[in-house]
């Protein structure tokens, strides 16, 4: 009787060591809040030492719940100024300024321009068709499926998953993608 559950045990274990999950990644859209943080503080404090700032109204918030950019400022001019500057402070804190959706300019209170800034984070549906076109017109043998606002790539190849991300790298699709969970 021992010597059959021994036996039995050494099969399950081979058969357990058999299965191994095909390599995967996600495609993802994310954007570390802390380090936009980081680059708004930056560039707030650099509109308010530019000699071309001193002594305006220039605001610049941050939401985070709500991942929104917030600029008040006086005029058409200094709004293209501070949204370069953030822009800047992004790319130096190696987040790519893709991410933000420029809105309109709305006229708030007096003379001052308000434009808020959302902060696009996951794939919309209608990149994520367009992204998994793009694999499948590649011919490589991997399966791409949409997992709510990411995309899973899954193949039998390493190599196969890792052309797959260069086929990505050199789509256009208007947002900034990263490539996680490699397994």
């Amino acid at each position: 009787m021992y010597a059959r559950t021994q036996i039995l045990n050494q099969v399950i274990k081979i058969e357990i060591i058999k299965i191994k999950p095909m390599p995967s990644f996600d495609v993802v859209n994310k954007v570390d809040m802390q380090l936009l943080d980081n680059a708004i503080n930056i560039a707030r404090k650099e509109i308010l030492n530019r000699f071309d700032f001193n002594g305006t109204k220039s605001e610049i918030t941050l939401d985070k719940k709500q991942s929104l950019i917030t600029i008040l400022t006086e005029n058409d001019m200094r709004m293209e100024s501070i949204i370069d500057s953030i822009r800047n402070r992004m790319i130096k804190q190696k987040l790519n300024p893709l991410c933000l959706d420029l809105g309109k300019d709305q006229v708030a209170s007096g003379f001052m321009v308000r434009k808020e800034i959302k902060i696009r984070e996951g794939i919309d549906k209608e990149v994520a068709k367009k992204i998994i076109k793009d694999i499948k017109d590649s011919k490589l043998k991997v399966q791409p499926q949409i997992m709510d606002d990411q995309i899973r790539v899954s193949g039998k190849k390493i190599d196969d998953l890792q052309m797959v991300i260069a086929v990505l790298n050199r789509g256009n699709y208007e947002l900034p993608l990263q490539f996680v969970n490699m397994k």
